[in-house]
């Protein structure tokens, strides 16, 4: 842990680019640069020797893809080995294992297990640490269950410390919507070295999010940027920020406290010694970050302090006959449709409890955690009494789930702690013990006391620790409401944790449930309740929480009291006798917003009933998926519930192909798309998803994969009579690829025009490739396609 020893004391110096100054010796394009290990070992060590000689403290290896999707996997061992040999040869002070994603998208948004992605990760560090690597970073990481994937099996495998960088877009968020936010209050929650970001932008570009990081990370940051966006001059790519711009960026963002830096894309050894330079004049800034509650998703952070957060209690199976007979049957599009109707209501955390005695609750949770993560954006609470389930759904959530619960015996804090601190959770801790729940506030506050006393002897901070103080039954137990509401002003004032409580418990037994809740949660936010588990369909409950609220300054100017209390004398006016009962019926334009893929078939076979399959695909396909589509351009939805939107229509678009075969018609097209990613470049994330988008819209796709030889695509441009073409490169060495498939193209003498995409391109990338469109995502494709084709 060396290197841990050496970032205390000052900032420390990462190299450069890789890949760019491979490509000025001579690396082929569309070769994987790890080859070049074994090929050329003397290239990778002039490489690495310049950048120490510029003054880095870290080499990296050269080992970005080294995974068995891309490389040989009978070859790993070798290549990781030669890697971290070339790298020690340059006699850095530290060797940096460079691990980047594997490029493609988890599940449930893509096939790739968490299990089979750490799996692959395990592969390579293993081998890292016995070759002798310092560190483990993780850079260019877009998802964030992917990482804890790659952080679980390096922290379950190795010794190795971990560093580890995201890529953020312009938007300020990931490819797959993950914020700096949430991000870094997820990352440093699993014991990471060091967090922050690499690639994609210029160090200005990349400013604000890194200053975000900074506010939260109680751990070192860490910041490698590119030399601004790649152009394209000349038939090569350049990088137009010059070495004293990006030093003068760098160094802000050292002074305002980055302790690790260094260079991606674009940048050179120059660029290095001017980072030596900043660091070696300036001193080690002492950050204050700030300290918060908060749980998060993959996509979405919720900050628990100084506000009213809602926890939806109605995933549980106690006391619920529908849910029980759900979970029997393995039928969980009952939970997703639970989980919708809960965060449409209000919900801001979503309880999760599938413990049934005849049912295999581990497997159960994991398969809940993972489908409701599919469709909402909202944190879950991992709830169980079986503690191998509470393992499973911490290691499977995607992101920093709260865990309920902990109890003050020592046996449930033996078994709870080290799963908390191991998954990065924030734990709910219930006042009871092994004498049972005390009768009164003093000695509920003395087991909350030992709770979060021996939290931190396992790591876990107490802002990582909230306290349920246990809500009894007023019909049996009247006197023991007000101990709880002492014990929340206690637990407030005393201990100074934040709370959570079962509101349900207080009115059992009595009649006009709703009105008692609601009455004793204003009591209980009042006496310092922060956190209430409620039903949130309950309008009496939820007026009572938009009221508390505006009373707490939390809902500024009442907006949402007044627009919510507005449209319920709308409905009132409307019917102002009948109450309103919550229904699971819902039109298929619905269920595809919402991305119930479980349900659209049942429903299309009905709608087939009395409409044809184009009124069907014009009616609801298109109107939903456009209304999708503006969701994700204005940032309001993200790429899993695009995904799952359009998995919802493929689903309905499968009964409808039944249909045809059944009634021996053909199912019309739009027009046929061709779609490759071009020669030498292996990845097809984005083509994908591309594919999906367009088959939604009813084109008719033909996918030719990943790395496809330039004569492949004018043979099936010719055999299919193909007018439209989508071509896809992740990598600026790939684009000179794309460029002699156009051509190719054309000197066959074939009349197709082609619309291209990637990570790396834009309109001058398509002027140069000789394109005619350029599609900056699945979306724009589409309008590409309806424009060619001149679909209405």
């Amino acid at each position: 842990m060396k290197i841990l020893e050496a970032l205390k004391k000052k900032q420390l110096l990462f190299d450069g680019a890789m890949g760019t100054m491979l490509q000025k010796k001579g690396l082929p394009v569309g070769l994987e640069p790890e080859y070049f290990n074994l090929t050329h070992p003397e290239i990778v060590t002039e490489i690495h020797q310049a950048y120490v000689a510029a003054g880095a403290d870290i080499i990296t290896t050269n080992t970005f893809q080294a995974n068995r999707t891309k490389l040989e996997q009978d070859k790993l061992p070798e290549i990781i080995n030669a890697a971290i040999q070339l790298a020690k040869a340059a006699k850095p002070k530290f060797v940096a294992y460079d691990m980047g994603p594997i490029g493609q998208l988890m599940a449930p948004m893509g096939t790739l297990s968490f299990d089979l992605a750490y799996e692959m990760f395990a592969e390579q560090v293993i081998v890292a640490e016995k070759a002798g690597a310092d560190v483990v970073v993780l850079e260019t990481m877009s998802d964030l269950l992917e990482t804890k994937a790659a952080v679980l099996a390096v922290k379950e495998n190795t010794k190795l410390p971990i560093f580890c960088t995201m890529t953020f877009q312009e938007d300020g968020r990931t490819f797959v919507g993950t914020d700096p936010l949430t991000a870094v209050l997820t990352l440093q929650s699993l014991g990471i070295d060091a967090v922050g970001v690499n690639c994609s932008l210029g160090p200005v570009e990349l400013s604000p999010v890194v200053e975000t990081i900074l506010r939260y990370a109680k751990i070192p940051v860490m910041v490698q940027a590119n030399a601004g966006l790649p152009e394209m001059e000349d038939g090569q790519t350049v990088y137009r920020i010059s070495v004293a711009e990006y030093g003068e960026a760098v160094e802000t963002l050292v002074k305002k406290g980055v302790q690790i830096v260094g260079g991606c894309c674009g940048t050179t050894p120059e660029f290095i010694k001017e980072l030596r330079g900043i660091i070696d004049r300036t001193p080690v800034v002492e950050r204050q970050p700030e300290i918060v509650t908060a749980v998060t998703s993959g996509s979405q952070a919720v900050i628990l302090n100084d506000r009213l957060s809602l926890i939806g209690e109605r995933i549980n199976p106690t006391g619920k006959k529908r849910l029980k007979e759900a979970l029997r049957n393995n039928e969980l599009s009952y939970l997703l449709k639970e989980a919708l109707k809960q965060v449409e209501a209000g919900a801001d955390i979503l309880d999760v409890n599938v413990g049934l005695p005849e049912i295999d609750e581990s497997h159960m949770m994991q398969q809940a955690v993972q489908e409701i993560q599919g469709i909402v954006t909202v944190p879950l609470q991992i709830d169980s009494s079986n503690i191998a389930a509470i393992e499973t759904g911490a290691r499977y959530y995607n992101g920093k789930p709260l865990i309920n619960s902990v109890n003050g015996k020592a046996e449930s804090m033996a078994e709870i702690f080290p799963i908390v601190k191991k998954y990065g959770g924030v734990v709910l801790g219930l006042t009871l013990d092994e004498t049972g729940i005390p009768e009164t506030a003093e000695a509920r506050l003395a087991i909350a006391e030992k709770i979060v006393q021996t939290a931190a002897e396992y790591g876990i901070p107490k802002e990582d620790v909230m306290i349920d103080p246990l809500v009894l039954t007023a019909s049996a137990q009247q006197e023991q409401v007000q101990v709880t509401l002492e014990t929340l002003r206690l637990l407030r004032d005393g201990l100074g944790v934040l709370t959570v409580a079962g509101l349900s418990n207080v009115s059992f037994g009595l009649p006009n449930r709703e009105l008692m809740n609601s009455t004793f949660l204003a009591s209980a936010v009042a006496s310092g309740l922060t956190t209430p588990i409620v039903n949130p369909l309950s309008e009496v409950l939820m007026n009572t929480v938009r009221a508390l609220k505006v009373i707490y300054n939390q809902d500024h100017d009442a907006a949402e009291y007044i627009e919510k209390s507005q449209a319920m004398n709308v409905v009132a006016e409307a019917k102002p006798a009948k109450k309103q009962e919550v229904s699971d019926a819902s039109d298929l334009k619905t269920l595809i917003l919402k991305g119930q893929k479980e349900d659209t078939p049942a429903l299309t076979k009905q709608l087939l009933e009395t409409k044809t399959p184009l009124e069907i695909v014009n009616e609801f396909f298109i109107p939903a998926l456009d209304e999708v589509g503006g969701k994700f351009e204005r940032g309001e939805l993200f790429l899993p519930q695009l995904i799952q939107s359009a998995e919802a229509v493929q689903r309905s678009q499968e009964v409808l192909k039944s249909y045809f075969d059944a009634h021996g018609q053909e199912s019309q097209s739009h027009g046929k798309i061709l779609l490759a990613t071009v020669e030498g470049d292996i990845h097809d994330i984005g083509k994908n998803i591309v594919k999906m988008v367009l088959e939604n819209y009813g084109f008719d796709v033909i996918d030719l994969g990943k790395d496809v030889p330039i004569e492949t695509v004018v043979e099936r441009i010719r055999e299919g009579n193909i007018q439209l073409v989508g071509l896809s490169a992740l990598m600026t060495t790939t684009v000179q690829n794309m460029k002699a498939t156009i051509q190719a193209v054309k000197d066959a003498g074939l009349d197709a025009s082609f619309m291209v995409g990637g990570a790396v391109l834009n309109e001058e990338y398509r002027e140069f490739v000789g394109a005619d469109y350029y599609a900056k995502d699945a979306l724009e494709s589409v309008a590409i396609a309806k424009k060619f084709f001149g679909v209405e």
